[in-house]
């Protein structure tokens, strides 16, 4: 079974309660609860223990973007209570210490860079994040690994080098400022390309969407993650899928 879900920050920024809320409304069992501004971690970690997450199949926590050393220290302590259930999502131009994130073994995940990052964009890029940080996972950024290489070589490399590390995958369509986007025709194509190398692993959004268009967008996931007899329409665009309860493939 493959879970569908959301980062509560492409749903409501900073607003990670109206983002759940969004998620439960449709059914959705999968989140990534996002904090990548260092103003957003506190008010996160300390609301953690009263959210209801009881719908939730799949929870992880996506660390912020930016830390200064304090900065970083001060998260990895905040992190001590965190169930270990959660995967801890954290980009590596975020890490100026190793040290603070050893400890957190097979928990810590670490994500594929876009092209504007110096270092996690590629095989050989992660592989000196491993080398540090021997026990870490992967966060599979398949729209950045696009953004680096539109022929999706480098995602293949990726996956070829770190498929058995995979925790799980973000999708978006990274535009040309790497900023996050809603998925297009020819992206779901590309991803299509490399998607049977994709363990079955939650596919957490990462696409800016209102409510209405939260099934639609899950929908475009189903066709470029399921095997090639994913429906489509004469126009191109996906098959609808009814969202609700059941949103996992």
């Amino acid at each position: 079974m493959m879970l569908i879900g959301f980062s509560t920050g492409a749903l409501a920024f900073a607003d990670f309660r109206r983002a759940l809320g969004m998620l439960q409304d449709e059914g959705v069992e999968a989140v990534e609860l996002s904090a990548l501004r260092m103003p957003e971690w506190f008010p996160l970690i300390d609301a953690l223990g009263t959210l209801d997450l009881s719908s939730f199949k799949y929870v992880s926590i996506h660390l912020p973007s930016q830390m200064q050393v304090d900065e970083e220290r001060s998260v990895a302590e905040s992190l001590q209570h965190v169930p270990r259930s959660h995967p801890l999502i954290i980009h590596p131009d975020a890490i100026s210490d190793f040290g603070f994130w050893r400890e957190f073994q097979d928990r810590l995940c670490i994500e594929n860079m876009d092209s504007r990052k110096p270092i996690g964009r590629t095989e050989g890029e992660l592989d000196r994040i491993f080398d540090q940080l021997p026990d870490a996972q992967l966060c599979f950024d398949v729209g950045h690994a696009w953004r680096v290489d539109p022929t999706m070589n480098v995602a293949y490399g990726i996956l070829k080098g770190y498929r058995d590390r995979i925790v799980q995958v973000h999708v978006s369509e990274v535009n040309s400022r790497s900023k996050h986007d809603i998925l297009s025709y020819s992206t779901m194509q590309a991803f299509r390309d490399v998607a049977h190398m994709i363990p079955r692993v939650p596919l957490i959004l990462e696409t800016p969407v209102s409510p209405r268009d939260m099934c639609q967008e899950m929908n475009k996931v189903r066709f470029a993650f399921l095997p090639l007899t994913s429906s489509v329409l004469p126009s191109g665009s996906v098959a609808t899928i009814r969202c609700g309860p059941n949103v996992s493939v």
